[in-house]
């Protein structure tokens, strides 16, 4: 072969073990960062639902309540045309037919959502006059159709009403339904020129706001459009029982305090600094936290600032219980099973097996063990430290008499009371018990037997690791 084709020979060598290396190069590439989509802002979509029933034509500060609303609204929608990521509509009710029809069903979406849509909402406001009823049921139930099919969306109703509902509708109830469907997010009731007692009968709807006065409407247009469109966060500090903030990795649930259903559940995380991590929250819902530590923490109604960090602090001491069993092999008990319950409480704290270790919030506990008989002990559980249980090693009860018949086994007291703790088979007495050491009675009278006086009574004493024989005389 000449030096030529040799040259040859290595340069397509070279080429093909390029080929192959970039082959395999881009096997072994990540791949899952272009798997991921693109993160796309969320749609904000905010729906005015405005009363222009009749009694919006009354006279507030020296205009029509209804005028007062609409030029306010207007401004709002202008103020709000240039905002990125949001979409407006405008639902009216009370406006297409008189009183005098006691229309029902007077409720139109007279703007569909669209972005920078300013300009038709304040056209269609323009044209509105106060006419009949106040169907506010049936206008929510309608809404649920202006949204659009977009389970990304945040979805927000505004009600602007001087009115209660004149319609024999459930308001609560079906603003309710709407947010267990994700429907929309707690609705804002703002009352306008309306009495304290008004805003009772609304407030179930979602957040009630009174705006007695006209500039306190304004003030709560904005605030309202605050509280929708600012970033609000919420960091947890999990603290031990002198408030330092050393607990972690503990599930959290913000609960829906309307609906009762969980809208976030994070593991709480801190960072090496000790700090716990900044979590986004959306401020238009009310909650309840449940730190899920055993047993858990709850909180209602917390208290979040829209728009701002908030920092909620609560005390979770934990420390450790551990079941350990005695050492033998195999246990005659086989796995032994304990319930957990908070000191003095009947409730079920947890149920576990010997064996297991698990976290408990600090305080004090009753463990019982279903040994046969059952132990309960006593014990405390510290921040940070490790509280053992365990039981004696048991002992076996052979009764070797083979008789059919009723009896019991009691526990032996030390101020010489019994306990009973077990019922025989009535149909065979002959059984091999795993049982506590301890003093005992056996109590037995045989099925064929023509009288109280012929029951049968023996003590007899449960060793460790012991076998304990009692035999019965039948009569």
């Amino acid at each position: 072969m000449t030096v030529k084709a040799i040259y040859l020979l290595m340069s397509r060598l070279g080429y093909l073990c390029g080929l192959l290396l970039g082959g395999i190069l881009l096997l072994t590439a990540p791949l899952y960062a272009q798997n991921l989509p693109p993160t796309k802002p969320r749609t904000t979509r905010i729906l005015f639902l405005l009363d222009a029933s009749g009694s919006m034509g009354a006279v507030w500060e020296g205009r029509p309540r209804m005028e007062v609303a609409k030029s306010l609204l207007a401004k709002m929608v202008d103020s709000l045309n240039t905002y990125p990521n949001l979409e407006l509509g405008l639902r009216v009710y009370g406006h297409q037919y008189g009183r005098e029809e006691n229309n029902c069903q007077d409720s139109r979406l007279e703007v569909a959502f669209a972005a920078k849509n300013a300009k038709a909402i304040k056209a269609k406001l323009q044209t509105l006059q106060p006419r009949g009823n106040t169907p506010i049921t049936y206008s929510l139930l309608q809404s649920a159709n202006d949204f659009p099919a977009d389970k990304t969306a945040r979805n927000v109703l505004i009600l602007i009403t001087d009115g209660l509902e004149s319609c024999q509708g459930d308001p609560c109830a079906t603003s309710l339904a709407l947010q267990r469907k994700h429907i929309f997010l707690k609705p804002f009731v703002i009352g306008i020129g309306a009495e304290k007692e008004f805003g009772k009968q609304l407030e179930c709807l979602g957040q009630y706001y009174n705006a007695a006065d006209v500039k306190t409407f304004r003030s709560v247009l904005d605030n309202v459009i605050t509280q929708t469109l600012q970033k609000t966060t919420v960091r947890v500090n999990l603290t031990d029982a002198d408030g330092k903030p050393v607990e972690s990795n503990v599930n959290m649930t913000f609960v829906n305090s309307a609906t009762g259903q969980p809208e976030y559940n994070y593991v709480h995380y801190r960072d090496t600094k000790g700090q716990p991590d900044v979590l986004d929250i959306d401020a238009l819902q009310s909650y309840d936290l449940i730190i899920n530590t055993v047993p858990p923490v709850r909180q209602a109604d917390l208290k979040i600032k829209p728009g701002q960090d908030n920092l909620l602090t609560y005390k979770t001491p934990q420390g450790t219980l551990r079941l350990q069993g005695p050492n033998m092999t195999p246990n005659p008990y086989g796995t032994v099973q304990t319930v957990v319950r908070a000191q003095g409480e009947a409730s079920t704290v947890v149920a576990l097996p010997f064996g297991s270790r698990q976290k408990l919030l600090g305080g004090n506990y009753e463990v019982e063990l279903l040994t046969l008989p059952r132990i309960v002990r006593r014990v405390t559980i510290k921040q940070g430290q490790e509280t053992m249980v365990t039981y004696p090693a048991p002992g076996t009860l052979n009764i070797v008499t083979d008789l059919a018949g009723y009896g019991s086994i009691y526990q032996l007291n030390d101020d010489e009371s019994q306990t009973w703790i077990y019922n025989l088979p009535e149909t065979s007495s002959k059984i091999n018990l795993t049982m506590q050491p301890g003093a005992y009675r056996l109590v037995f009278r045989t099925k064929n037997s023509t009288g109280s006086q012929f029951t049968d009574v023996r003590n007899f004493t449960i060793r460790s690791g012991q076998t304990t024989s009692v035999s019965m005389f039948g009569k």
